[in-house]
């Protein structure tokens, strides 16, 4: 396990131009987030554990938890071991009867058993070196910073010009044939 870094859950986000959600993982120890996309029930149903939303029926991932409870088995910990053709692979690694067993599984369905199972989420370092991101600085870090304008000050001429094309729109608004003033009576 030495090549493997630990990561938490930052967040389950919705992506507005598809169906498919993003579970955002961070690394525990630097800034560095790894996105997996996720089919929309495998979101919910981390979020369910995340939130711990009582449920009155299981759903199918409290049902392999109690599976695993059921035969003795232990869940130790979820891997993300790949990344193939931009598909992401994952592995439940269980103990029972002594035996330590390496179960495939999608990255989507080991997180949502970690979760409930309270268990480490590791990510192998050759897929984080491949697909993580690490966020850029603030810019405003980077540049010095500039005068603030103080309430009441006067408005530059160039400011002046910028706000002209608001005040032409605005001029505008009252002239359609609807708006026309009517003579008053």
């Amino acid at each position: 396990m030495p090549d493997m870094v630990e990561v938490t859950i930052d967040s389950v986000r919705v992506s507005l131009m598809s169906p498919q959600r993003v579970v955002v993982l961070r690394q525990t120890d630097v800034e560095r987030y790894l996105p997996i996309w996720v089919g929309p029930y495998e979101a919910e149903s981390i979020t369910v554990a995340l939130q711990e939303v009582e449920i009155s029926r299981p759903l199918t991932h409290d049902l392999l938890k109690n599976l695993f409870t059921l035969f003795n088995g232990k869940i130790l910990r979820v891997e993300i071991v790949a990344l193939k053709e931009d598909i992401f692979y994952g592995n439940i690694v269980a103990e029972t009867d002594g035996k330590i067993i390496n179960i495939d599984s999608r990255p989507s369905d080991a997180i949502a058993l970690a979760v409930r199972t309270h268990v480490p989420v590791l990510v192998s370092q050759g897929v984080m070196d491949e697909a993580g991101i690490v966020p850029e600085k603030n810019i405003q870090e980077e540049t010095p910073s500039e005068p603030v304008e103080k309430p009441g000050a006067e408005a530059e001429p160039e400011d002046e010009k910028r706000l002209d094309v608001f005040e032409d729109f605005l001029k505008k608004l009252g002239t359609d044939k609807g708006d026309e003033e009517k003579p008053k009576s």
